[in-house]
């Protein structure tokens, strides 16, 4: 039996499993399984072990262990050496390669939703595990004016910050585009906010920001990465307000498709079938 697995803690809430294990049956894809497995920090060398060696044949890794599985691989794509960032592990030549699908998956969910970053205005929040890619995608893209990081702990947004610079620097924007907001200060109006932390996958948790500035602002884009529950609070607030929402579902499907090509070969369609499997 071929094994895959995605690995976190927490892990209840990802559908992952459920929508793998259907990509499995679509291609008539026989003696695999794609199963979910709650971790902690210790389990993470043995995980990339059993992948050396053949007893797990892929894994996607999600919070909060993006950044610390990069400790433990053989290999990484140019994205995740950019990013420091991993959530798909493929075992190519007997090494353990660790890749970055968040970025692309991020990147197309955009495109598909016909927004576009050129001159815009970018507020981040958080500074974990997928932070970095969402931040690197906005440097690839480079177009935006302004990126703001705001977190609890200033430090993480200042290490963030130095790891984006760099990236800057050679993406020809300018020095000053990535910025950081003290967590509960007000700034200037942005285009689109982006909900990178954990906070909403329990039940009725706030993001505790006062957004009131955006009251009425119809071409703000309010888009949380968490896509179960589909619409989190920070969701339900930016509705009230008039404002645009976008949850987590479709980067998440991306992200997905290009896991499920590095393993199997196959790219799966993204089509309504696989949209409503996740409803």
């Amino acid at each position: 039996m071929n094994k895959y697995l995605v690995i976190g803690n927490p892990i209840e809430h990802s559908l992952s499993p459920l929508l793998h294990n259907h990509w499995f049956e679509k291609h008539k894809i026989s003696n695999s399984i794609y199963e979910r497995r709650k971790v902690e920090k210790k389990d993470l060398k043995k995980i990339v072990e059993q992948v050396r060696n053949g007893e797990i044949k892929g894994v996607n890794v999600t919070v909060p262990f993006k950044k610390e599985i990069f400790n433990y691989i053989d290999d990484s794509s140019n994205e995740v050496q950019l990013t420091k960032s991993v959530n798909t592990l493929v075992k190519e030549d007997n090494k353990v390669v660790g890749y970055n699908t968040d970025q692309g998956g991020f990147e197309i969910s955009l495109r598909e939703n016909k927004w576009s970053s050129q001159n815009k205005k970018i507020l981040i929040l958080g500074a974990g595990g997928v932070t970095s890619s969402i931040l690197s995608s906005f440097i690839k893209a480079n177009g935006v004016v302004k990126i703001y990081l705001c977190n609890r702990k200033r430090e993480k947004a200042e290490e963030l910050k130095t790891l984006g610079d760099k990236a800057v620097d050679l993406s020809g924007m300018k020095n000053d585009t990535i910025e950081i907001v003290d967590w509960g200060k007000k700034i200037e109006l942005c285009d689109l906010v982006i909900n990178t932390t954990s906070v909403g996958l329990t039940k009725n948790e706030n993001i505790k920001l006062n957004f009131n500035n955006y009251e009425n602002k119809k071409d703000a884009l309010f888009y949380d990465l968490i896509y179960n529950p589909k619409e989190t609070n920070f969701l339900k607030d930016a509705k009230l307000r008039g404002n645009k929402i976008m949850n987590g579902k479709m980067m998440f499907l991306w992200q997905a498709q290009l896991a499920f090509q590095m393993w199997t070969g196959i790219s799966p369609k993204i089509n309504d079938e696989v949209i409503n499997l996740l409803d």
